[in-house]
């Protein structure tokens, strides 16, 4: 890894590539995005791009691409079947976590309903270390259920804890006896547990979980998506890893592992997914499932052009210096917010920078969606999308009760290569002086609630006319700047 210090002391994160492409922004005046946010439900997934300044909504499919992945859609092989485009990304699959079946998909959920499709069965469990709105979702639908195991630490919203995505490993034997063996679907690691600050597990706890599974005969399924934040934590953090490769670490990863699914729209920067699968029985049950519902067998839903990004994306995934900027942004926005008094989780993860609504707009009850109140709060002040990821990104229970979130996260996605350090700080400012005014933020309650992944497309409004009061005082403190 290069490091290098400057001569003024001070830490900043100094990105190892350069800027080629660019794209114009558009920020509107806080009257213009009081507005959009009111026309949108209050649901910054409603939000139009060209009304959004900094969009920090995720991460998938959305960070930029390298000069060489640009490049390689060029030579993509257009074949319907049998396209060497294909059997370059399955060999470099291969090489990389050395697994000899792979599945192409169009995205990471696509492989979740195949993974439920063929191995949850009514009254089935799978455990996990924290759940993904979608995978849950997937494996619900097929009449099972999840099982929580994170480690009492994942849900310590401030901590030292280098690992808060660690599985729990005496809750995980608890339920397998308690279950029993044949009634696991299988048990999921997440890398880079997104629902709860983007927090890696440790190679070691892989191995850990590893162990016990084979011990039981029950799968072990890695979550993939973020696994690049994975590798770079696990690389820094964890002393058994400091002398190993990125690539040595991904093996090593893998080799613990039944089954590798992920979404190229955060791994490998492209838009696309696949299943890699060690065993032949569980490929062919699998294998029937992608003509089916996704595309043929060798492009599985995805352009060729996106499979000779992925290609690429994949082995520039291996290169510590290509991956650490993610990172390292986030961990700068967290000590920048910190340094404020802005509450945050710690330590910072990957994936993005998360604000806890919980204590931010502590005065808002949960039933009236705290994170998604400091999410359209955040908008109209700043013209930057975050993602709610609490309550509002949770599922009624059939009779109607809310289950409230653990956690009352506003995620600030930072896909990978795409904001600057300037974009980063008038972030950090404008959510500093919203911190100052945080009584202004009333709740939100719904008009409009889908009974699946309410999130993407509910429909909310304030309780009161608290945005008003928030434009105001926007006005009186920053005259007519935007």
């Amino acid at each position: 890894m290069v490091s290098v210090k400057f001569y003024g002391n001070e830490a900043v994160p100094l990105e190892m590539h350069k800027v080629r492409i660019v794209q114009k922004l558009n920020l509107p005046p806080v009257e213009r995005r009081l507005e959009k946010m009111s026309a949108a439900g209050n649901n910054t997934f409603l939000l139009q791009n060209a009304d959004v300044f900094l969009d920090m909504l995720t991460d998938s499919g959305v960070n930029a691409m390298s000069d060489q992945q640009q490049a390689a859609m060029l030579v993509a092989d257009d074949s319907y079947a049998g396209s060497a485009t294909y059997t370059r990304l399955e060999n470099k699959l291969r090489e990389i976590f050395g697994m000899r079946y792979f599945l192409p998909t169009h995205q990471g959920r696509a492989c979740e309903h195949i993974l439920a499709k063929v191995l949850v069965t009514p009254g089935s469990v799978v455990p996990m270390n924290y759940h993904f709105t979608t995978t849950k979702a997937h494996i619900t639908l097929m009449g099972g259920s999840v099982e929580e195991l994170v480690t009492d630490a994942g849900l310590e919203v401030v901590s030292a804890e280098p690992f808060k995505g660690n599985m729990d490993i005496a809750k995980l034997r608890a339920v397998i006896r308690q279950r029993g063996a044949a009634n696991i679907a299988f048990v999921r690691m997440e890398s880079g547990t997104n629902l709860i600050g983007g927090q890696p597990f440790s190679l070691q706890n892989l191995a850990d979980v590893s162990a016990v599974c084979r011990d039981t005969g029950v799968l072990l399924v890695l979550d993939a998506s973020l696994l690049a934040d994975n590798l770079y934590f696990n690389k820094v953090r964890e002393d058994a890893c400091k002398d190993l490769s990125i690539r040595e670490i991904a093996r090593a990863t893998a080799d613990l592992c039944d089954v590798i699914y992920f979404s190229a729209r955060k791994l490998g920067c492209a838009r696309g997914g696949g299943i890699c699968i060690r065993d032949e029985a569980i490929y062919h049950k699998m294998r029937p499932l992608v003509p089916l519902y996704e595309g043929f067998l060798t492009y599985g839903g995805m352009s060729v052009r996106e499979m000779e990004v992925l290609t690429v994306g994949l082995e520039e995934t291996m290169d510590e210096d290509m991956i650490n900027q993610g990172p390292q942004f986030i961990a700068y926005m967290v000590e920048q917010l910190l340094e404020r008094g802005v509450p945050v989780i710690t330590p910072a993860g990957g994936l993005g920078c998360h604000i806890n609504a919980k204590e931010f707009v502590d005065h808002i009850p949960q039933e009236q969606y705290p994170a998604g109140a400091l999410a359209s709060a955040l908008y109209i002040a700043s013209g930057i999308r975050g993602m709610e990821r609490g309550t509002l990104s949770e599922q009624r229970e059939p009779d109607g009760r809310e289950v409230f979130a653990n956690m009352e996260l506003v995620r600030l996605a930072l896909p990978r290569r795409v904001f600057t350090l300037s974009q980063v700080k008038y972030a950090v400012d404008r959510i500093a002086w919203l911190y100052d005014n945080r009584k202004l933020i009333g709740g939100l309650k719904f008009v409009e609630e889908p009974e699946v992944l309410r999130f993407f497309y509910g429909l909310l409004k304030p309780v009161s006319d608290w945005q008003d009061r928030l434009v105001a005082k926007f006005r009186a403190d920053f005259g007519d700047s935007l």
